[in-house]
């Protein structure tokens, strides 16, 4: 029975026809319950007439479904609809393996990549207690994630249905007769074929008979008819790899051999050794050139790789032992460099590993400037971009790895990494972090202040999870502790108060709404992984012992890495994330994802200022000078610098090592800069040249310094209350007078305007312009969303970024008091485009100076194994 499109199975309506296999055919559905695309198999007539069969197959499914594991294709449900019996399964966008295999071999370190993950499959179904007995290359899926190995423990229900696109010779005998060979005839073991019972050992055999087709291009074992081909797996050995491909190295051929022995005990016992065997292969045990030549070389060959399969084998049974009984030896935490996808960038801050420490979920900026979600495997090398995410940020993971959460569109979104469509759960106008349990509940910040509130992972409604005091107070970055029900947070007050107000961890908890101070020295965003808090301290990642029960920090912190991390002073946020497994993945301040280009209004790039990373640059008003916030050391410290354009030099200005948003002084005799300390920030004044040193002329919370206007004023954003509120201070009377709410303000050159970013709601939406000083209603100069607005030198055009990080240009009459339609004058790669102040500049003769991403950047992440070891190390 074929089903067509809009037909409606329970909750699920049928989409097209995917294929069909063994079980029947195989429809692409959506689930109208939580609006995702799904797999259906429609099972054969016989499961429907067939009382034992079903009552097996009720039994194989619920023991399916229990696997959950990334490289598996996760069961969701099972029905019967008007004596229609179906299977509903996760969706897998892609090929399968036997697709792949008909463009021939693969190359070794993705047969590898294969192997390993399908390896890691078979280890949790093993532990479950299911054997696969069909593994070959049509149930492996190749999907953006990895690989996926499909029809878990159905192998038994499949073998009495033959489908004209599954192999000629798959086996059709009744699956209630003794000794009935299971499997599809060309992957099956000799205790298969001989119709004996099949192990974990039986599905470690048809594995390395994949491999070996994955490796060559050619299958393991050949026969013009069913009778030859079951002599050949009896009987007779395949060729060595490295005779169908010299990029394959011995030990890879060694361990496709321990798999593929005729007796199940001379084989891996398990698919963990297996998988361990295929991990210390890509390690990189020293290997001899297979192609060397000579009867002492290739003996010597012979013998390393015995003496390899030897050693895999001895310590894969000794291993249990050695757990129990040996005294444990350091192991080395190893630091490895992630790459971007090609001609694309990572974001700062914008990453998270899966709890299972197999993944990494990642924001990057492509050559046209969009920000999207990636995932990577972090034992491969390849990264495959999620459709539909485009402006995502912030992404976080549900717990059992397969799903991520994330910001975009001023929403909550989800999405599973099989190939499912994105979710929309519920508003997020402004995301800063999310946490999602087992039970389905995701714990957010929707706003940059506030509290955090709950949503049901098949979205809804919201409720709030934590209380704040006062307008001033936001909750960011939260964390699940184990339990699924306590919480780790981040509660950022712009006024602190030593009584009452204070900066620090909490804990929250989903039975209420009240809250207990962890730390008041931790700030940030925070982990709990190995019984460790970790934490940012003085630009270096910081561990300390932390009793989740409790909810108490013991001990003396011990540093993992030593000043290499900075904080971002906006939203303290540092760009680092660790799963429950001992890897760690963090953004190095060494590593510049960033630098200061120069373009023309066209969007050409016109060379880079410097090598030196920076931010918040400013061109003086002569366009000779332009000062930045360096961070000379790659360290997360950063101070003023000055280059000289037309001369290519540079002068080191100040020496804190807290030093940002320079602004010039109309003459260009002094800068202004902001030095930040324990949350307090002074304003100081410099020469430019460098001649005397900084004076003080004010300090608060959270000032930054947005412009200087001709008549002495400084304009700075005042975050005392949590709204910005744009504020002036005069340098001769050293007074403050309030402007208005708003932020990122810029003074026109006549100093009869200022334009900035408004309120439109909850958010700083906006680009308007009013006049300055003085009254005045204030015209709307963007639509649909803007920020970091600049004058041109004439003070006729208004620029801004748009929400996607085009450059915009608005022509505006001073006289009439209007400004013309905005037009797009490029797509830039600006670190962001809101939120995180001035990061670009104009020069008088028109050129554009961005914080840009390079279009094609390199600079990595890095993943760190095994940092635990370090914390043993220093504690003992």
């Amino acid at each position: 029975m074929s089903l067509d499109p809009g037909a409606e199975l329970g909750p699920y309506e049928i989409v097209a026809v995917a294929g069909s296999g063994g079980m029947g055919e195989v429809y692409r559905a959506r689930d109208s319950r939580l609006n995702r695309t799904v797999a259906i198999k429609i099972l054969p007539q016989k499961f429907s007439s067939d009382p034992a069969l079903q009552e097996r197959f009720q039994r194989e499914a619920a023991a399916i479904s229990s696997l959950s594991h990334p490289n598996i294709c996760a069961v969701y449900d099972i029905g019967e609809q008007e004596g229609l019996r179906y299977l509903v399964m996760e969706y897998l966008e892609g090929e399968n393996l036997a697709q792949r295999l008909q463009r021939g071999a693969l190359p070794v370190s993705e047969t590898r990549e294969i192997a390993f993950q399908v390896a890691a499959a078979l280890e949790c179904a093993h532990r479950g207690g299911i054997i696969h007995r069909d593994i070959k290359p049509s149930n492996i899926a190749l999907t953006s994630t990895g690989a996926k190995l499909m029809d878990f423990g159905l192998a038994k229900l499949s073998t009495s249905v033959k489908s004209a696109n599954e192999d000629s010779t798959m086996l059709d005998t009744s699956l209630t007769g003794k000794n009935a060979l299971l499997g599809t005839l060309p992957y099956m073991s000799p205790e298969q074929v001989e119709g004996r019972s099949a192990d974990v050992r039986s599905d470690i055999f048809s594995l390395g008979s994949v491999i070996y087709e994955m490796a060559t291009g050619r299958r393991a074992f050949h026969g013009s008819t069913q009778a030859s081909l079951i002599a050949s797996i009896l009987s007779s050995e395949p060729p060595p790899i490295a005779d169908a491909t010299r990029s394959a190295s011995s030990g890879l051929n060694r361990i496709v051999e321990a798999c593929m022995t005729k007796s199940p005990s001379d084989r891996w016992q398990s698919a963990q050794d297996l998988k361990i065997a295929l991990k210390w292969l890509e390690d990189g045990p020293v290997e001899e050139n297979t192609r060397s030549s000579g009867p002492v070389k290739n003996r010597r060959r012979e013998i390393a790789g015995w003496a390899l399969a030897a050693l895999f084998l001895a310590t894969a049974t000794l291993l249990g032992w050695f757990q129990v009984h040996a005294v444990p030896s350091p192991v080395a935490t190893v630091r490895s460099s992630l790459l971007p996808p090609p001609k694309s960038s990572f974001l700062p801050y914008q990453f998270s590993i899966s709890p299972d420490g197999l993944r990494l979920a990642f924001v990057a900026s492509g050559p046209d400037g969009r920000n999207t979600l990636w995932v990577r495997v972090l034992s491969g090398s390849s990264a495959q971009q999620i459709l539909g995410t485009d402006g995502a940020s912030f992404p976080f993971w549900a717990p059992e790895s397969r799903r991520i959460g994330f910001f975009a569109e001023g929403k909550l979104k989800t999405v599973e990494i099989g190939g499912g469509a994105v979710q929309t759960l519920c508003a997020a106008p402004a995301g800063r972090g999310g946490a999602w349990n087992r039970e389905g509940t995701i714990v957010f910040a929707p706003f940059i202040a506030g509290p955090l509130v709950r949503v049901s992972e098949s979205g809804g409604a919201t409720q709030p999870v934590t209380k704040i005091a006062q307008s001033s107070q936001a909750h960011r970055w939260p964390f699940f502790l184990p339990d699924g029900k306590h919480f780790l947070f981040f509660s950022d007050w712009s006024t602190p108060d030593q009584t009452r107000q204070i900066d620090g961890i909490y804990a929250g908890s989903l039975d209420s709404t009240d809250v207990k101070l962890v730390s008041s020295d931790v700030t940030g965003n925070v982990y709990f992984a190995s019984g460790y808090l970790l934490y940012i301290r003085d630009r270096s990642l910081m561990a300390q012992a932390f009793d989740a029960g409790l909810l108490r920090i013991s001990g003396s912190p011990v540093p993992i890495v030593q000043e290499e991390l900075e904080k971002d002073s906006g939203f303290s946020q540092s760009g680092y994330s660790v799963s429950q497994n001992g890897s760690l993945v963090f953004q190095s301040a060494a590593d510049s994802f960033s630098g200061l280009f120069w373009f023309d209004a066209t969007g050409k790039e016109l060379g880079q200022i410097s090598g030196v990373p920076g931010k918040d640059p400013r061109i003086s008003s002569d366009g000779r000078f332009v000062a930045i916030s360096a961070d000379e050391s790659k360290n997360g410290k950063h101070y003023i610098r000055i280059f000289d354009v037309a001369r290519g030099i540079s002068t080191h200005l100040t020496d804190s090592g807290n030093d940002e948003y320079p602004l010039w002084s109309a003459d260009g005799k002094q800068i202004f800069y902001t030095s930040s300390k324990d949350n307090v920030f002074s304003v100081q004044s410099i020469p430019s040249d460098g001649s005397g040193p900084p004076h003080s002329l004010f300090s608060g919370a959270r000032i930054i310094l947005n412009d200087s206007s001709r008549d002495g004023l400084l304009i700075y954003m005042d975050l005392a209350k949590g709204r910005p509120v744009l504020t002036s201070f005069s340098i001769k009377d050293r007074k403050t007078t309030p402007i208005g709410t708003g932020a990122e303000a810029r003074i026109s050159p006549d100093g009869k305007w200022i334009a900035y970013i408004g309120f439109a709601g909850e958010l700083l939406s906006e680009i308007f312009v009013q006049p300055y000083p003085g009254s005045g209603g204030r015209i709307q100069v963007s639509n649909g969303g803007g920020a970091q607005p600049h004058w041109s030198s004439d003070g006729k055009e208004v620029f801004y970024m748009a929400l996607d990080k085009k450059l915009m240009a608005v022509h505006f009459d001073a006289r009439k008091k209007a400004a013309s339609s905005a037009r797009i004058l490029f797509q830039t790669r600006i670190v962001a485009a809101n939120y995180v102040t001035f990061q670009y500049d104009i020069s008088p003769d028109g050129r554009i100076l961005i914080n840009s991403l390079a279009s094609s950047s390199s600079a990595p992440l890095t993943l760190l194994s095994n940092w635990q070891t370090r914390l043993k190390h220093d504690t003992h």
